[in-house]
């Protein structure tokens, strides 16, 4: 850290300041995150215990799976337990794990979104040479990929960051740790910094959507090869993956290419996509795969059958 930095701990504004409003906050999003957590894990659950699934499409879905409980569990418990807080402190060590954590499962996640969008990509279009392509061991190396891609954003918005001094004030107006309200209480300018957080976090969002987008539109073309079955049931695979798509991309693209700004909006829009966007994808990907609900199916009759026994 700068050695011009005085500032040890920081304090957060909170999403609203009335506490009868962020009592109600609290019963609304403790459910919604435990949700998360159960959702998502008994999808990692049931692909790992289930033959069915056995295949490159839903191994990488239950890694998704497991970056959306690690990603929403960089924000969520501790923008919980602080509604009940009237003073929600944090210390600027942690602020910078909450950063970094924050953003190596955010890009973690995008580049699993592209890895997906791929999969669906040779699956649909190059069927007969699917299994020779996505192998096992390039499942486990795109996988890999897109942690160390994650691993490789953070590490750079930290450098950006960490050489910053923080003179005071010490008020982040947010509810978690982000680089733009950090920035606003560095004392130097920040423009160079900016951009680069820009480039880094801004324009990777708006090429990574872009990219997915021309995908699933090259397979939506070539679709109209298909039977009208197997057109329902790549239609149906698509529309989830798209789903996810646009709910990621949708507030993270609204919010890093446009100018930082502390009004409320912002932090709604910052609560979807941190706390209620992970929680809707089991929802989305349960709810339109016959396949996933039938191996839940299976795996609770087989706990059910073991303890009757």
């Amino acid at each position: 850290m700068a050695s011009t930095s005085n500032v040890t701990t920081l304090i957060f504004t909170g999403l609203f300041q009335d506490p009868a409003v962020q009592r109600v906050c609290f019963v609304a999003f403790l459910p919604v995150y435990l949700a998360t957590v159960v959702g998502n894990g008994l999808i990692v659950l049931t692909v790992s215990m289930s033959k069915s699934l056995d295949s490159p499409m839903y191994f990488f879905l239950s890694y998704l799976s497991l970056v959306e409980i690690s990603y929403s569990s960089t924000v969520a418990p501790k923008f919980i337990t602080d509604l009940l807080a009237k003073i929600k402190t944090i210390s600027l060590e942690g602020c910078l794990a909450q950063i970094f954590f924050f953003h190596f499962f955010g890009v973690a996640e995008i580049l699993l979104l592209v890895v997906m969008a791929y999969d669906r990509y040779v699956a649909i279009c190059k069927p007969l040479h699917y299994m020779n392509i996505i192998s096992r061991q390039l499942c486990h190396l795109l996988v890999a990929g897109s942690w160390l891609g994650g691993f490789c954003h953070s590490v750079i918005q930290i450098l950006v960051i960490i050489q910053l001094p923080f003179c005071g004030p010490n008020v982040i107006d947010h509810y978690f740790c982000d680089l733009q309200p950090l920035f606003k209480l560095a004392c130097t300018d920040t423009f160079m910094e900016g951009v680069i957080v820009f480039a880094n976090s801004g324009l990777f969002s708006v090429f990574s959507f872009l990219i997915l987008v021309s995908s699933y539109i090259v397979i939506l073309v070539n679709l109209r090869n298909h039977s009208a079955e197997g057109r329902h049931k790549a239609l149906s695979t698509c529309a989830s993956h798209i789903t996810v798509v646009i709910l990621f991309f949708g507030p993270a693209i609204f919010l890093y290419m446009r100018p930082s700004s502390t009004f409320t909006e912002d932090k709604l829009v910052a609560v979807f996509y941190t706390v209620i966007t992970p929680m809707l994808n089991p929802i989305i990907y349960t709810l339109r795969n016959a396949e996933v609900k039938i191996a839940i199916r299976r795996l609770w009759s087989k706990k059910e059958n073991s303890r009757k026994e």
